[in-house]
This record gives structure tokens, C-alpha cells and sequence, in this order.
């Protein structure tokens, strides 16, 4: 949520400015401004909207001229999205840009009134500008760590001085934030897909420490002005990665890189027919030792958590709790010193993930962060982590990420059965060889897309779907449903099909889109059954289940088959069917389909 751009070196800063809010776009925002630093001082251009109506103000002659500035896209949490209150804002002698929330901002606002200063928007930001003005006296450093020391909230900023011309001063707390390292040029940004096009190289600043970036240097400072050493890292993902590639959506060219993100999140971690998590910050004693476990996580992770119950029961025969992460550090939640709670985050930034990882830690509890980017506040704050290595995953909805979670998720699971002594040395292997099979599989499910969009055709036009199906099947229409609504804006709900006849199946009328899941040979018969009462009360039946099963034609002629894999396994293939049919179906009713209303790809504030 919110993105944050910043450039200085040789070249004009406004087209790398524009070109990485851009590359931006994806976290979601309403509106987007530059500031740069030219040879009259500062100049601020802002505007509502899309990027393109920046892009009109500046074509139509509000473009500034130098080589170094600071961008924002902003997602509306203090005031409406407007011009006013567009980022960057600017106070004295601070202009800046900002990402996250400020929670006390009321009481600096009263602070800085009382002191005289007006206010020209309803912002957090605008509040932050005044106070680090009010603090300024000529030492940049020494402002900043005074402004951080009266805050409170998540925070990443980007900081332009007027008297200290080609510097941009950074500190972020609870909001993530790199800084790009180039040749004779510098910068920092929310995450680096943004900066792939200009360097791999770059720092990570901790939460508190500020950087000082020059198009020469890069200095790194903590808050109480000591200089600090910083490691430098390099990205391990390119540009081609980042970019559509002749998709013509994200979204699509994301679920088609699930076979090869699943094939790489797999290969490093089995070796001969053994699962090596190399997880040293939880070794094999810590984790044979876990009595229960917690899953927490949001959205689409939360329903690879939901997966992730199902298979460790099954194959460790540990419990398993799944919660939602902006309810789990509310509920008082019982922890127990043998407990291990997982966090699941694309991102690694996911503001209230990283706040329930943050609560089990003082609980003294065992942490295990699955998470996509490397160096992210959870993965660092984690006991240990299992990188998902899908590579950038740029359409808000998230397929390819979901697929790794669950990926590794099932290497847990086993390897976790195998410590509680739950599975054989045999039962291992062979479902390590049923996992090496997946990306096949994968791809022959994606082969079969035609199938899909003959059935999303049929259901562009719908006003409300339902999903249905049992056991771990009723996960994964928790997750089609989800897919459906963000992209194609259409309600729909998932509902275990057992629970049809208590309540729902009232809703059923003539025409009614149901959409059952019943991959699960044990549950088929029953979820059959429950399709079979929607059916006779008039709804439209769509069936996802295995090659080979028999349907009966009467029941419904739009069958989507996935290839029959190990019953514990078929999540992974079983999804794809639903997510190509929310991408067709946002695509024929015209949605931005890697863009939707609404919605941020990373949501960094709770």
C-alpha cells in the first residue's frame, strides 16, 4: 500500500521518477506526485487519479528539471484521495513522502497548530513534514531522529531538505524500504522490482537506522547519529522476470510460471527421496519436539494455511490452529512452549502478520516465516524461514505465491511426520517423488484452459457464484471464491457443501452458478449429492474434480478435470481450474484484471 520512489545522479530524475511509480502501480494507489530538485529548489507536481493524469499535468508544462527527487502513489488512509492530499507533501524547509500510518498524528498535529502552522490537507504526512520542520535546525540527521523519537505508527520516508541539494534522507519503522546502489547514481524504493532496470545491488536499512543517499555514497546512520556498516545485497531476480513478457496480464503469465516457480521451490529441498528444509534456526530436535501449531496469516495465505491444516494433521498428526493475522494478536491467543507458529506472507511486510509474529515472540514461542522476498521484515524477525522463490509476483491477485506456500507447506508437513515418527522412511520418498511430478501436472492443467473459458463465457454475465465442496476441497473453493471477487468484482461465497441444507441452499434459484470442487475420491460421492440438490432447484453446475471420474451428464456438461495426483496433493493442481476462470471472467466483463479496484498487492498498514 503506498509506493515510494527516489533518484539522484546525472540523468533527469522526472521520466525515473515516472517510470518507477510505474513499476509501482501494482501496490495499489489513488493518486501520485514527484518533487525534484532543481536549480530554483524544490518543485512539487501531484495529482488524483491514475498516473496518467500526472503525466498530463507534467506534459502540459508543470515538468520540473533535475537529477534528483522523490516519488509516491498514495492509497487513501487520512483523507480522500485528492490533489491536496497527494504525496509529496511539503513543510519549511521538508518535503516528503511517506508510507504507512501515523497513529498519534492528531496530537503533533494539535502540537504543530498551537505553534502557528497551517494545514493544507487531512493527512498523517503533512503532520510528519511539520514536526521534522519544527525539529529542523540545519542538521538533517539530528531532526529526523527527533521526529522518529514522538512518533508512533509504520513508517518508510523519503525526505528532501531544501538547503542540502542532491541528497535524499531515508528511515523507515514497520514499513519495508530498500536503497538501490548504482554507478554515479543511487536509490531507494518500497521493494526493489522497482529498481531492476537500474541495479541488483542494494541495502536494506533496519527499522530506526537512516540513510543518507548521494549519487556518489550511500552513508548509513542510527538514530543516535553513530555511522553504521551496511551489507550489501544483491537481487537474484532480472528485469525479464518483472516484465509481462507477451502476456497480456500479469495474472496470466503468473499462473503460467506456476509449474517452474513450483519445480524451484522443490528441487534445492529434496534430495534422494529426503526433504532438507535447511532451517537451522529450527532444527530437527526444536521441531520434533512442536505440540501444536498455529498458522497466521491474510487472504490467500491465510487459505494456504487452511491447506497447510489439513496436510500436517494428516501426515504428522500435530494439531493445527489457522488464524487470521489482524485477529490473532486480539484474541489473548494460548501459547504453549512447545507450540510453533508459522507466518505466511507474500510480501514479508504484511503489516498484521508481522504484528502477530512479533506478539508470538514475546510469547517466547517458536517462529517460522514462508515468505517470497528475501530480507523482508518477517523473514529477518522469524526464528528461521522457508523462502517460497516463486520470483516477483506483480498482479494484486496472487496465484503463483499461493502454489509455493502450499509447496512448501507439504515439505513441512512431511518432513514434520517423519520427525513424529508418523510416516516411513518409504512414506517419504514416495511422496517426494509425487511432489518432483507436480509441475508436470501443473502444466497440463494450464493446457487444459480452453475448457475454462468456455465455462467463464457462461458465467461473465453472473451476479453471484457459489463454491462447494469438502474436506480440503472446501479450501480451495475459499480461495477460487476470493480469486473471483477481487478480479471479476463478483459476489460469490464458499461454503462446505455439507452446510448447504442448513441455511444457503434457500439462495438457489433458476440459473444460480455452482461451482463444486470434489477432487477427494473418499468425498466425491457426497459432494456429487449436494450438487445433485442445487441442480434439481435450478442451478447452473460446474464440477472440477479428477481425470477418469464418471459423471453423470444430467448433472452438468461443464467438467473441468485436473490430472488425478496423490489425494493429499491435489490442491496444488486443483486450483489452477479456478484461478484461469476468475482471470477469464475479469477479462471478458472488462476488469483491470492485475490492477483491481480497490485492492494493494502489499498491505503495510493494519
Amino acid at each position: 500500500m503506498c509506493g515510494i520512489i527516489g533518484y539522484v545522479g546525472n540523468k533527469d530524475s522526472v521520466d525515473i521518477l515516472l517510470n518507477g511509480l510505474r513499476r509501482l502501480e501494482y501496490r495499489g494507489y489513488d493518486s501520485a506526485g514527484i518533487a525534484v530538485y532543481g536549480k530554483k529548489g524544490i518543485s512539487i507536481v501531484k495529482s488524483k487519479g491514475r498516473l496518467q493524469a500526472l503525466q498530463d499535468k507534467i506534459d502540459a508544462g508543470c515538468r520540473p528539471f533535475g537529477d534528483c527527487g522523490i516519488g509516491h502513489t498514495r492509497w487513501a488512509t487520512h483523507g480522500e484521495p485528492s490533489d491536496a492530499n497527494a504525496h509529496p507533501h511539503h513543510c519549511g524547509h521538508v518535503t516528503l513522502v511517506h508510507n504507512g500510518i501515523i497513529e498519534n498524528y492528531m496530537q503533533l498535529k494539535a502540537e504543530r497548530l498551537s505553534e502557528g502552522v497551517s494545514f493544507a490537507s487531512e493527512t498523517d504526512t503533512e503532520v510528519v513534514a511539520a514536526t521534522l520542520n519544527h525539529f529542523y535546525t540545519g542538521d538533517p540527521i539530528s531532526a529526523i531522529a527527533k521526529t522518529v523519537a514522538v512518533m508512533k505508527g509504520s513508517y518508510a520516508l523519503g525526505i528532501l531538505f531544501d538547503d542540502h541539494p542532491d541528497t535524499i534522507y531515508a528511515v523507515r519503522h514497520d514499513s519495508p524500504l530498500v536503497v538501490g546502489l548504482g554507478e554515479r547514481e543511487n536509490f531507494i524504493a518500497s521493494d526493489m522490482t522497482v529498481l531492476l532496470d537500474h541495479t541488483k545491488k542494494y541495502l536494506l536499512p533496519e527499522p530506526g537506522e537512516i540513510a543518507v543517499v548521494r549519487k556518489d555514497s550511500v552513508e548509513m546512520y542510527g538514530l543516535d547519529g553513530k555511522s553504521k556498516h551496511k551489507k550489501v545485497l544483491t537481487a537474484d531476480w532480472d528485469i525479464g522476470t518483472a516484465e509481462k513478457d507477451g502476456y497480456p496480464h500479469f495474472m496470466l503469465k503468473e499462473i503460467h510460471e506456476e509449474p517452474d516457480a513450483v519445480r524451484r521451490c522443490l528441487s534445492p529441498r529434496i534430495r534422494d527421496g529426503k526433504i532438507q528444509l535447511g532451517i537451522s534456526g529450527l532444527p530437527d530436535d526444536t521441531l520434533a519436539q512442536v505440540e501444536h501449531i498455529h498458522i497466521v496469516a491474510c487472504g490467500t495465505a491465510m487459505h494456504a494455511g487452511l491447506v497447510g491444516r489439513y496436510v500436517i494433521e494428516a501426515a504428522a498428526r500435530i494439531p493445527v490452529d489457522v488464524d487470521i493475522a489482524s485477529e490473532f494478536r486480539y484474541c489473548n491467543p494460548i501459547l504453549g512452549r512447545n507450540d510453533l507458529v508459522i507466518l505466511i506472507s507474500q510480501s514479508g511486510e504484511t503489516a498484521d502478520t508481522l504484528a502477530a509474529l512479533r506478539l508470538a515472540k514475546q510469547r517466547g514461542v517458536h517462529t517460522l516465516a514462508i515468505v517470497n522476498v528475501p530480507g523482508s521484515s518477517i523473514a529477518r524477525e522469524a526464528d528461521d524461514v522457508l523462502y517460497t522463490w516463486a520470483g516477483p509476483e506483480i498482479a494484486v491477485a496472487s496465484t503463483k505465491a499461493y502454489v509455493v506456500q502450499l509447496s512448501v507447506l507439504y515439505l513441512l508437513a512431511i518432513k514434520l511426520g517423519r520427525l513424529h515418527d508418523k510416516l516411513t522412511a518409504e512414506d517419504e520418498t514416495q511422496l517426494c517423488r509425487d511432489l518432483l511430478d507436480i509441475p508436470d501436472k501443473l502444466q497440463e492443467t494450464i493446457d487444459g484452459d480452453s475448457a475454462v473459458l468456455k465455462c467463464a463465457q457462461e458465467l461473465k454475465d453472473a451476479q453471484h457464484v457459489f463454491f462447494i465442496g469438502r474436506g480440503v476441497d472446501y479450501t480451495l473453493c475459499m480461495e477460487g471464491s476470493l480469486k473471483l471477487k477481487e478480479v471479476a468484482y463478483t459476489h460469490c461465497e464458499a461454503y462446505a457443501a455439507g452446510e448447504l441444507k442448513h441455511g444457503t441452499i434457500s439462495l438457489i434459484e433458476d440459473g444460480t452458478p455452482v461451482i463444486g470442487v470434489a477432487t477427494q475420491p473418499s468425498l466425491f460421492a457426497k459432494t456429487v449429492s449436494n450438487l445433485e440438490e442445487v441442480k434439481s432447484r435450478g442451478a447452473n453446475v460446474i464440477l472440477v474434480c479428477n481425470k477418469g471420474d464418471e459423471v453423470d451428464p444430467s448433472l452438468t456438461k461443464n467438467v473441468l478435470c485436473v490430472p488425478k495426483v496423490q489425494n493429499l496433493l491435489s490442491p496444488l493442481v486443483s486450483i489452477v481450474p479456478l484461478q484461469l476462470l476468475a482471470y477469464h471472467i475479469a477479462v471478458l466483463r472488462g476488469c483491470d484484471v492485475d490492477k483491481p479496484r480497490n485492492l494493494a498487492k502489499s498491505v503495510t498498514v493494519e
